[in-house]
């Protein structure tokens, strides 16, 4: 394997260099807990558009798809292409609602909805599934880091848990945005010239690229039966669509860019553009997966390499010197800049859903030391779990991050769809089916996930009672019992009275007749 030289080193430095730059660039504007956090419109729609792009490809896109891609079909990239199916319907009423309805945190919708044990519950399992998510991408990134350079993971996970947190406390929202769009003109690039390296060393080309893959059952998002129990298409097709409701409809780190916008009409040309580049990035990743296990039909491959290692290895033994610098700075600042993004949301839902309810009447300053404390503590938390994966040699990242979606996500969605589309539902029915999804989530994880190695074992075991479907359904279920016992619930209790634009048949009529003023 070839070792990284000193024009490689030259260039991973630079780039670490401008992160940090932008970091410093931005500091003396962070003064209040509002620019810290929004910076409300210092960012043109494109800027955010880039920016919402950079936030949900990351390092997991980098490495996680070429590894599924390498390994088998398609079939998870079906998630990421429901997203603009379900959002062209959707975004155009979800990001002008927000930014009228919130200030700061996503979850504020949910108390003004359905009162403060809604807000809490959909706050605190966002920062479940972004902790578990965040230790996932330092994971990947030390372990490719380490795969093409021999450096320690451990100090590779120091140095940009490091970088992400410094770059958060002094240049704030402003530089999380820039660094995004700095971000992913890199990924984008150094995708392209890895697909393009890949096809030109394929004896063959693209067409025999199709055939051998073809051949091996590496294309195509089968299967494709009507079978819930296993990752079929339909449990992919369904979870997905449940997936884009929740990332852009009641993610923080996604919602906060809506807010950030000059106008509701920026802010849904931004997501547009989001939405619009996301598929193609994804694409490209899973497809460089599918081309490396044509390359290595045709080329040996190092025996015990195993498939996360497979395209750093490509990378180190196929690229030349300086363009290998290049990618391997591409999927540094992929992690810094996803992370930073991350780090930043968190901070904002700690001091606007926890800090400022306990401790209220402060000074902004007060808020605003606060807010860079969160952050601090929210980037040490994720280098730990980052470190757990390490120590427990954890391989398959994708689909535990798609697990990990599915069985934390608790049932927002269903919150957030009532708290949309029925005036009937109320804070004592949602309550019930939050408190309902609760146990029955704690009863379907438990019965279906197994511990030990040589005889596993489930965790809970009750026979016939036990949860034998497929774990990403488990996300969707969640949300289906909120909705329907949610609903159920709230027939026995008084019809809710509701502030304007919390409901879309509410928001629809102000906004006709504010158009015919």
């Amino acid at each position: 394997m070839n070792h990284l030289q000193f024009i490689d080193y030259s260039i991973i430095i630079l780039v670490l260099g401008i992160t940090l730059w932008l970091g410093f660039r931005f500091a003396k504007k962070q003064d209040t807990t509002e620019n810290f956090f929004l910076s409300k419109g210092n960012f043109p729609a494109w800027a955010l558009g880039l920016s919402l792009l950079s936030t949900l490809i990351s390092s997991v896109t980098f490495l996680g798809y070429p590894a599924q891609g390498y390994t088998s079909n398609w079939i998870l990239l079906v998630q990421g292409l429901m997203v603009p199916v379900v959002l062209l319907g959707t975004i155009w009423f979800i990001v002008p609602l927000f930014r009228k309805v919130i200030g700061l945190s996503t979850y504020e919708y949910f108390e003004k909805r359905f009162g403060s044990f809604a807000r809490y519950y959909s706050s605190s399992s966002f920062i479940i599934r972004q902790f578990a998510g965040m230790g996932t991408v330092l994971f990947l990134i030390a372990v490719a880091v380490n795969e093409m350079t021999g450096i320690n993971p451990y100090l590779i996970l120091a140095v940009v848990g490091a970088v992400l947190v410094l770059v958060n406390l002094k240049g704030g929202m402003q530089a999380v945005i820039w660094l995004d769009v700095f971000q992913g003109f890199m990924l984008f690039a150094s995708g392209i010239i890895c697909l393009g390296v890949l096809l030109f060393s394929i004896k063959g080309g693209v067409p025999e690229t199709i055939r051998v893959a073809t051949e091996n059952n590496r294309t195509g998002f089968g299967p494709y039966n009507f079978d819930l129990t296993q990752l079929t298409l339909i449990v992919m097709v369904i979870n997905g669509a449940f997936y884009a409701i929740q990332k852009y409809g009641t993610d923080q780190t996604v919602v906060q860019r809506y807010l950030t916008a000059r106008t509701d009409k920026a802010a849904i040309k931004a997501s547009l553009l989001g939405i619009s580049l996301t598929v193609p990035i994804w694409t490209i990743f899973m497809f460089i997966g599918t081309a490396l296990f044509v390359f290595y039909t045709q080329n040996q491959l190092p025996a015990g390499t195993n498939a996360a290692a497979v395209f750093p290895h490509f990378i180190m033994t196929q690229l030349p010197t300086g363009v290998i610098g290049f990618i391997v700075a591409a999927l540094i600042s992929a992690a810094i800049c996803s992370l930073s993004a991350d780090l930043n949301s968190l901070a904002a839902v700690g001091i606007q859903d926890y800090y400022k309810k306990f401790y209220p009447g402060k000074t902004d300053a007060v808020y605003l030391r606060t807010s860079k404390l969160f952050v601090v503590i929210s980037g040490l938390i994720a280098i730990g779990i980052g470190a757990l994966y390490l120590l427990s040699g954890n391989e398959g990242v994708l689909g535990v991050v798609f697990t990990i979606y599915a069985i934390f996500s608790g049932g927002i969605v269903g919150i957030f769809l009532l708290g949309l589309f029925s005036a009937r539902a109320n804070r004592q029915g949602v309550n019930i089916g939050i408190i309902t999804c609760i146990l029955f989530t704690a009863w379907a994880f438990l019965t279906s996930t197994p511990i030990g190695v040589k005889n596993p074992k489930l965790l809970l075991d009750l026979g016939n009672f036990n949860f034998t479907q497929h774990k990403l359904m488990l996300g969707v279920y969640s949300h289906l019992v909120v909705i329907i016992v949610g609903y159920i619930a709230s027939l026995f209790f008084p019809k809710p009275t509701l502030a304007p634009n919390l409901l879309y048949s509410s928001w629809k009529q102000n906004r006709h007749n504010e158009k015919a003023v």
